[in-house]
């Protein structure tokens, strides 16, 4: 039984068969991905011993109700600011006629559900392409999208985790295990490389890929507005996480948004979905102490309003969208 159209083209554009070193490094990627895996298991069963559970659901019971409506329009902020890098990557390849609403479905649709899943990098062009092919896209456009939408994600979280690691250094040597001044000089060099591209990009137009994926980089100033917009988004989730914490622990924003950041980046690492178990370990030895019970609740509060719900919605809205667009197409047949 054939594959359909669509997808042998996604199959031949987005996932090729890597030969000689480009094996090795996809080998090397999924070793690191199950070690960063394993490692956070380990520790987080560590971490949640002598935990009272009866306690985790006292602190979310306490917690104010304007407090979570709150964190949910902060989740809602991060999820809109993602809709913006869709709408970045069209921009930069040419595909102005596409209109806002389509790229906010592509990228609301897209990213619970490949994130959810633990795929992102096959589900999510899947459903890209079955978003943007009715507005005349194709597979390598959608190559195009994806890289680029990734360029956004990778330049906003090494922005935002470089000055994290500036200004608060202490709380991710509990993570890393390097002294803080380390941390620091891992800040500074992150913001160099951030810094180097950039100027990279303002000189002149930039492509990169091969002649049958060729892949046109954003300008200097659309490469600082994907900085700015990664580092918004980021922002807006952290935030969320930092309202959901009771006063108790009396953590600081920037520590928070700091391991949070690194949370993030770790989760993605490690393919799992929603990075669960790796988010939530490095987020609770980062800001851990012997007081884990109000941090788990935030954690519990947190996956429901950034994971959960959004993977719910989004799955609802991509099967509608599906079933009118095929539902349309056997009445005008």
């Amino acid at each position: 039984m054939s594959l359909p159209d669509w997808m042998n083209a996604l199959t031949v554009t987005m996932l090729p068969k890597p030969t000689g070193s480009g094996a090795r490094l996809k080998g090397l990627g999924i070793l690191i991905s199950i070690a960063i895996a394993a490692a956070a298991i380990f520790a987080l069963t560590h971490t949640l011993k002598n935990v009272d559970y009866n306690e985790v659901i006292a602190v979310v019971r306490r917690t104010n109700v304007g407090l979570i409506a709150l964190a949910a329009m902060l989740v809602a902020t991060s999820y809109g600011s993602l809709t913006l890098y869709d709408l970045l990557a069209l921009r930069t390849i040419g595909r102005t006629e596409v209109p806002y609403r389509i790229a906010a479905l592509a990228s609301f649709t897209s990213y619970p559900i490949a994130h959810g899943v633990g795929a992102v990098s096959l589900i999510s062009p899947i459903i890209r392409y079955r978003i943007y092919s009715h507005s005349g896209l194709g597979a390598f456009d959608v190559a195009n999208i994806c890289f680029l939408t990734g360029l956004t994600f990778w330049l906003g979280n090494l922005t935002a985790l470089g000055f994290g690691l500036m200004y608060a250094p202490d709380a991710i040597s509990v993570v890393d295990l390097l002294p803080p001044r380390a941390n620091q000089w891992l800040a500074a060099a992150l913001l160099l490389g951030v810094v180097s591209f950039l100027v990279w990009c303002w000189s002149s137009p930039r492509n990169i890929g091969t002649r049958r994926w060729p892949v046109r980089l954003p300008s200097g100033p659309v490469v600082l507005l994907q900085i700015v917009i990664g580092i918004f988004d980021l922002g807006a989730a952290a935030l969320a996480m930092y309202v959901l914490i009771p006063a108790g622990p009396s953590i600081g924003i920037f520590p928070i948004a700091a391991v949070f950041i690194a949370a993030t980046l770790l989760g993605f690492a490690s393919h799992t979905p929603a990075g669960i178990g790796v988010f939530d370990a490095t987020f609770l030895i980062g800001l851990g102490g012997d007081n884990k019970e109000p941090l788990i609740a935030a954690l519990l509060m947190f996956r429901l309003l950034y994971h959960f719900l959004p993977f719910v919605l989004a799955l609802g809205l991509f099967g509608s969208v599906e079933g009118w667009r095929s539902w349309r197409a056997g009445r005008n047949s």
